[in-house]
């Protein structure tokens, strides 16, 4: 068996340019290898350089440990064995290498605020490598820079997912880079672009099934994929069709299901919204059956007490028609409300269905590109008589001003009912291993 994948020609060939290059910038998609491919060709710049101080960075230096020392057995600590240790530097953390020039001490740093610009002055690097660069400060990226100004062999390595063209490092400095290039002034530039097609660890059959599970019209396909830098807007669910994905009364009651659950999004200004949601006989399909939706108005004096028992009255409904409902999930934020439903449930003779607070740790964003490939895959459906879900999915966008900042959240602005959305989720996502294992 071999055990590593061989280098992409285009991955080959930006290690070698980056041996002669002042400035290696490997830009592009999720799983593209540009970590991998700075690393190597910056262990291979560190064995022979002249100087003999160097600096990593990332967001922080957990990030850098992680992404640059270890990075899946591939990093720093790794290619040089037991020629590297950890040590310290003027009380820095710190990788001393033995290299074939001499000793090498790399500082460890971390750079997503404006002060940590400061914890790298005072020395001058002879190279300097920073992962996942736009995510950090811009006045941290320039202090990087500057701070080789001196260096005997200037070198310089920056990798980075795609942002929206106007984001700040394109803005303040890649921008610029390239236009000097392309006038033949800016000698020893290397730029890369690279997406997982160059990444040949991954089997042909194993990234078509991985691609399929994309809606390839979508902003994050754009990005995470093909590695574009594109801009957050259109349509989030691309997919969405409701010529065939509403269900009309008599074709909802024709699905056997194999469980149940509601899924709870609690608002105080905003609306507050339940959906029962079903997943169908072998984990194929998610059918938003049935929902509660309320949006208060100025006059109106709803508390999450009164909600609570409107609510536990619809399920009381839902759980009697639907035996198999097994669960009920809660804006985890809402402690007070999921108490209050548990007794307002007890209250009404609903004892076999729990409450549970729904776990947020995988992010909106996991969320939502589930919802998107069942809707691509044509595995997603709504009853006729859920308006306001209809209305959420076709009228979703991304939050342009967020995702510039690096975060993958809906706009949530009043003008759609982006609650009904959080409501589904929280109902289907506790099966996401499930569906995911259908697909």
């Amino acid at each position: 068996m071999i055990p590593y994948a061989p280098l992409s020609v285009g991955q080959a060939e930006y290690i070698r340019r980056a041996q002669s290059s002042w400035l290696n910038v490997a830009e592009g998609g999720k799983r593209a290898g540009k970590n991998i491919i700075n690393l190597i060709a910056w262990s291979a710049a560190l064995d022979t350089h002249p100087d003999h101080l160097h600096l990593c960075g990332g967001v922080s230096t957990a990030a850098v440990k992680m992404n640059i020392l270890d990075s899946n057995g591939f990093g720093l600590a790794h290619i040089f064995g037991e020629r590297a240790r950890m040590c310290k530097y003027r009380g820095r953390e710190a990788l001393s290498i033995a290299c074939r020039s001499g000793e090498k001490i790399v500082i460890l740093a971390g750079g997503k605020k404006a002060d940590d610009a400061a914890r790298i002055k005072g020395n001058s690097y002879g190279s300097v490598y920073v992962t996942e660069v736009n995510e950090c400060h811009p006045t941290f990226m320039k202090e990087c820079i500057d701070r080789t100004l001196a260096s005997h062999r200037r070198q310089v390595f920056f990798d980075l997912n795609p942002k929206p063209p106007a984001h700040w490092f394109y803005r303040d400095f890649l921008d610029y880079q390239d236009a000097l290039a392309e006038q033949g002034r800016n000698e020893g530039y290397n730029y890369g672009h690279f997406t997982v097609l160059d990444n040949l660890s991954l089997p042909a059959d194993q990234l078509r099934r991985e691609l399929s599970r994309y809606d390839h019209r979508s902003l994050w396909f754009q990005a995470d994929i093909l590695g574009l830098r594109t801009a957050a807007s259109g349509r989030i669910y691309e997919s969405y069709d409701p010529e065939s994905m509403i269900l009309k009364p008599g074709e909802l009651g024709k699905i056997r299901f194999a469980d149940l659950a509601v899924g709870v999004d609690v608002g105080g200004t905003d609306a507050t919204c339940a959906t029962l949601v079903g997943i169908s006989e072998g984990w194929r399909d998610v059918v938003l059956v049935d929902g509660y939706y309320h949006r208060q108005g100025i006059s109106e004096r709803m508390t999450e007490a009164r909600y609570a028992g409107l609510v536990a009255e619809k399920i009381r409904g839902w759980s009697e028609a639907y035996p198999r409902l097994s669960g009920v999930y809660v804006d985890s934020s809402a402690k007070l409300f999921r108490t209050a439903l548990r007794e307002e449930l007890f209250r009404r003779g609903v004892n076999r269905v729990a409450v549970y607070a729904f776990d947020k740790r995988d992010g909106i964003r996991q969320r939502i590109e589930l919802g998107c490939m069942l809707q691509m895959n044509g595995r997603f459906y709504l009853a006729a008589h859920l308006g306001p879900w209809q209305e959420a999915y076709q009228m979703a966008t991304w939050d342009e001003h967020a995702y510039e900042q690096g975060e993958w959240v809906r706009l949530d602005n009043g003008s759609y009912p982006v609650d009904a959305l959080d409501s589904a989720e929280y109902g289907f996502y506790p099966y996401a291993r499930y569906l995911a294992m259908t697909a």
